[in-house]
């Protein structure tokens, strides 16, 4: 395989980055034209094999990509130039976004479409708390449950510890209910 670039694999990651809209659903296509069909530096099962490695992986697939791909072009340093290209084009995309954004939101017009938007997001919020207080507040237990978590949300316990005290009492009530219908 010729040696390919630090300043290349930039250069290819940040062109990827600045396309890829969808998320990393997206990004097979996209890394196989540019990757593929027009620096022949990757076959396409590999690009087929380093999407499913990012999928099995934590994090973005579009980050994971780069790495597996950066580090077959260019060991670490090739890692280095396909994280920092794929991350620094849509960080510069939201800069000038943002910035833009900032202009257009002091529009008296546009403010009044986010107001009329904020309103509806409460009720889409209501909405799913519902239709998840239906399927979740089944029996005293689970009501009671809601009622201590909610209290230590308030008392501002930790987000993550709670989700893992729920998870670890859904596990034991199953496991009780399991022995019960045995």
């Amino acid at each position: 395989m010729q040696k390919i670039s630090f300043l290349n694999i930039f250069k290819a990651f940040f062109k990827i980055g600045l396309i890829l809209l969808g998320g990393g659903y997206v990004i097979v296509p996209i890394m196989k034209q540019e990757l593929t069909e027009k620096r022949g530096w990757l076959s396409d099962d590999e690009i087929c094999d380093y999407y499913c490695v990012s999928q099995c992986l934590c994090g973005i697939i579009a980050i994971n990509m780069s790495i597996l791909v950066g580090y077959k072009l260019a060991k670490f340093k090739g890692v280095l130039a396909g994280v920092l290209g794929m991350c620094l084009s849509p960080f510069v995309s939201i800069i000038i976004i943002a910035d833009v954004l900032n202009k257009i939101i002091s529009i008296p017009f546009i403010e009044g479409v986010f107001w009329g938007v904020n309103l509806c997001v409460i009720i889409l919020i209501y909405l799913t708390l519902k239709e998840m207080w239906l399927k979740s507040i089944v029996d005293k237990f689970s009501a009671f449950w809601f009622v201590l978590i909610l209290a230590l949300s308030i008392l501002k316990v930790n987000p993550a510890l709670l989700i893992i005290l729920s998870i670890f009492v859904g596990l034991i009530l199953q496991i009780i209910k399991d022995k019960k219908n045995a």
